[in-house]
């Protein structure tokens, strides 16, 4: 079966080869041919050292642009090499949104020096979004957008949008429409400006159905409204109506990537941001953390293992089939964590629903649990000859199966109550329950009906 080919994959392949026979001036055009994106992409790609040599080689005009394609530690890394001056350029020609996502990464200093280098009205709309916090919308507001009053025509309009030589801000499909205090009054389709009768007021042509998003509503219910209505740009108001501008589906998709990015990783007990070639000593503290919470939880497993020595010592079976009762809870604990994660994570799953999720997932682990223990029995049967062990390993299993798949309902509801990340720590305390409960009820078992 041959692997589908990626372009971008055999460009960093070939920008390697090129590095390495030391053709600068073609890796330089060969950099520089890529979108900032997929430059980002490449940085990430390389090893440190030759990260800043191939940085070097970028054209200044992209390096802001680039940045803001990076994970925090790699961008952390590059800014601390360049000079104040070399900053500042970058940021010079960055969208106010996309500055102000860089600019929270730049030491006290640069961003005063930054702040300082803008006109007034880019600082303004700078601190506007800087005002908010990094995760809600209003720190994603980018206020280059073009707004009309109700009371002029749609022939005005279109003759005010040719003065736009160098065309509409982009990802535009709609006008703001405000009143003269600037407060939010709905929107004009673009489509609607060229399709109706040029001697309409925008008042006539204009959508009053359009909710705009207030610029405290969190980051992540900005990207459900926008994938809920399939929006490309939508209008963001401050708490009195005015609006401050509007946040674009290239911003959404950056959130959507990082929660993707942050659920992923966080299996693992890992940042999204992990740099994949960051220092030794750097990673390893990171992940020195989990690590010992993990071999804290199999200690307490171990533990539990210990205080049935005596009947593992007369009954070897045992040892041998311990790991299968664990194992099986260890699944269908995570399939249900799995699926309640997801469903917080998307505003499907509260304590308003989460009894009948719980019902039913309960009764998917009660069904599993009878057909899957029977499977074991049987085999355990067949193996050691014993029924008793048999039907000790079947209750075992279908008594882990539910407890792994009500710990797994409720646990993330429980963490986030807690302020605790359900991602980052939701898989240690389920695999502990799964391995406690499953070895204490199978052991347990067995000492009790077999010794």
């Amino acid at each position: 079966m041959e692997h589908e080919k990626n372009p971008l994959s055999d460009r960093i392949d070939a920008l390697h080869a090129v590095l390495e026979s030391g053709s600068v001036k073609k890796a330089q055009r060969m950099l520089n041919a890529l979108h900032p994106a997929e430059i980002g992409h490449v940085i990430e790609s390389l090893p440190p050292p030759q990260r800043q040599l191939v940085w070097e080689l970028i054209d200044p005009g992209v390096e802001g642009e680039a940045l803001l394609y990076l994970h925090d530690d790699v961008r952390d890394d590059i800014l601390s090499r360049m000079s104040s001056d070399r900053i500042l350029a970058a940021a010079e020609g960055l969208d106010s949104d996309d500055l102000a996502a860089l600019i929270r990464d730049l030491p006290g200093t640069i961003t005063w020096e930054v702040l300082n280098s803008l006109d007034q009205q880019r600082r303004e709309r700078l601190e506007i979004s800087l005002a908010y916090p990094e995760d809600s919308a209003g720190a994603l507001v980018n206020s280059d957008t073009v707004s009309v009053r109700p009371e002029v025509t749609l022939d005005v309009v279109m003759r005010f949008l040719r003065r736009y030589k160098d065309g509409l801000p982009n990802l535009t499909d709609h006008l703001i429409v405000v009143n003269r205090g600037g407060r939010y009054l709905g929107i004009l389709y673009l489509s609607h400006l060229l399709t109706h009768d040029p001697d309409e007021s925008v008042a006539e042509a204009m959508t009053l159905d359009v909710p705009p998003i207030l610029a405290s509503t969190s980051a992540r219910e900005v990207a459900k409204r926008f994938e809920a209505h399939d929006l490309v740009s939508a209008p963001v108001i401050d708490d009195q109506g005015q609006v401050l501008g509007r946040i674009t589906v290239d911003d959404v998709m950056d959130l959507i990537r990082e929660e993707a990015e942050h659920q992923f990783m966080g299996q693992a007990g890992l940042s999204e941001t992990e740099d994949m070639f960051a220092p030794v000593l750097l990673s390893a503290r990171r992940r020195a953390l989990w690590l010992g919470v993990n071999l804290l939880t199999a200690f307490l497993a171990a533990w539990v293992i210990g205080r049935f020595e005596a009947t593992i010592e007369q009954i070897v079976a045992l040892a041998v089939l311990m790991p299968v009762v664990a194992s099986m809870g260890g699944i269908a604990g995570t399939q249900t964590l799995t699926l309640a994660i997801r469903g917080i994570a998307i505003g499907q799953l509260s304590v308003k629903n989460i009894r009948w999720l719980l019902g039913k997932e309960m009764a998917v682990a009660l069904l599993n649990g009878l057909i899957w223990s029977l499977v074991v029995a049987g085999v355990a049967f067949m193996w050691f000859g014993s029924g008793d062990i048999a039907l000790i390993i079947a209750v075992a299993i279908a008594l882990n199966l539910l407890v792994a798949t009500f710990t797994g309902a409720l646990l993330p509801l429980m963490l986030r109550r807690f302020g605790i990340d359900p991602a980052l720590a939701g898989g240690v305390i389920l695999t502990t329950v799964t391995d406690v409960v499953g070895f204490m009820a199978f052991l347990g078992l067995a000492t009790i009906f077999l010794l």
